[in-house]
This record gives C-alpha cells, structure tokens and sequence, in this order.
C-alpha cells in the first residue's frame, strides 16, 4: 500500500507518511545539506543519518521478515528487530542513526514507511507487531 499522501521529500515540499500501524501521520524529507533523513511528528524533530536508507536496505536483503520493534531511545528494544539493528554497534555506523540524542529512538516507527515509499521494502500494516522485508 502506498503511504505517501504527496510531497517530493525536500523541506518544501516533505512527504507526508503514516506510520506503519496506521495510526499517526508524520512528515519526512531529505537534507542532504546535513546528510539527514528529518522526520517531523507534531512540534517533534527527529534526524537519523541519511544513509540509513541504503543501509537498511542492504541489511534487509540478507534477512526474512523482520520486527519493526519501536521504541524510544533508552527503552528496551526487541533483540532482531529493526529498532535493536539501528542503535547496534555492529551496524554499519556502529550505534545509533539517530542524530539528536534524546530523539534517537522510534527508527523502527519512522524509516520503514520512506523505504516501502521509495519502494525498497514491504511493511506490514497491522495494529501491532508490525514487520518489514526487502523489495
């Protein structure tokens, strides 16, 4: 299902998502001036590296589906999941996407949804225990 309401992913002109449960709307774009993948969620702005777009994708194609496992930066995360794979030292970053700390958490809630968009992944839609894949 195709989550984009409209928007081009530049600050101007973001993409407006929804999140995988389907239950918020939040913005996106690209600011490639700071190498950032800016998520915006109310009066919240979260940034994660912008290469986690590829990043994630390249971890995905070695894997079945995949637990999103949201969660805020601090909290416990799902071991294989997403949200545990993002703050890993063994990613490619070797730790956390994020940019902000204190606003470093929720990858799994927020990146999923631009790669189903850009078309490199499918993510489930479900109220709960949501997961992702590949395309």
């Amino acid at each position: 299902m195709n989550m984009i309401t409209y928007g081009s992913g530049t600050e101007g002109d973001p993409w407006v998502l929804k999140t995988p449960s389907h239950s918020s709307a939040f913005q996106a774009w690209r600011d490639e001036a700071k190498a950032a993948l800016v998520v915006q969620v109310g009066t919240t702005k979260l940034s994660y590296q912008l290469r986690c777009i590829e990043d994630l994708h390249d971890w995905l194609q070695g894997q079945d589906w995949v637990a999103l496992g949201n969660a805020d930066e601090g909290k416990p995360v799902q071991d294989g999941s997403v949200e545990a794979w993002a703050r890993d030292e063994g990613n490619p970053v070797g730790g956390y996407y994020g940019l902000r700390k204190g606003y470093r958490g929720r990858f799994g809630n927020y990146v999923p949804p631009v790669l189903e968009l850009l078309g490199l992944a499918e993510v489930e839609h479900n109220a709960r225990g949501n997961r992702m894949r590949a395309r």
